[in-house]
């Protein structure tokens, strides 16, 4: 959508990235086209959420709760969901999962804003209108939606230390991997 200068805050005029070189950089390793992810060749998917997840992967960051999902990520979560293969979702990810899965259950962590703790608590009313279930959650859990095998936890969605987000996302990969029987 556009580069963001963390350093100030604000958008960079005039820069532009490419989402696939950006995550190679990111990644530091091999890396591949996600229109080439295929639910045959892997046992759960994972995505790690940001900003990006709500401006690259889907229009939320724009339009909220009338979103559109990228094809190639809707393609995706409606095959490994199909495959009954786990899905993982953190901090703004979930409302993919939300717009593309009727019913499905997922976190963004708490429903009240709490003194600026959690900032974006907000989302979860877009959650429930996009028809799915939010269940509200602390920064170090994760929410499993055993029927849907969805996993979920709120992350970057929280103001508070990185270890703690830190133990929501291991929370939430080891329940992924329990899903696949791993």
């Amino acid at each position: 959508m556009h580069v963001v200068d963390h350093t100030k805050g604000q958008p960079s005029e005039s820069e532009t990235r490419n989402v696939l070189t950006e995550s190679a950089r990111i990644a530091r390793g091999k890396i591949t086209d996600l229109a080439r992810l295929s639910a045959a060749n892997h046992d759960a998917a994972i995505f790690p959420g940001g900003f990006g997840a709500a401006k690259n992967l889907s229009t939320f960051a724009v339009d909220g709760k009338d979103c559109k999902v990228h094809e190639d990520v809707e393609r995706v979560l409606k095959e490994f969901h199909k495959a009954g293969k786990p899905i993982g979702l953190c901090c703004i990810a979930p409302v993919l999962a939300a717009r593309v899965l009727r019913g499905v259950e997922v976190t963004v962590g708490h429903e009240q804003e709490e003194g600026g703790k959690w900032p974006y608590a907000g989302t979860a009313e877009a959650i429930k209108a996009l028809g799915a279930k939010h269940c509200a959650k602390g920064v170090t859990e994760a929410h499993v939606d055993q029927k849907n095998k969805v996993v979920t936890t709120p992350a970057f969605m929280c103001e508070t230390e990185l270890h703690h987000i830190h133990d929501g996302i291991g929370a939430m990969v080891k329940k992924v991997l329990e899903l696949c029987g791993k």
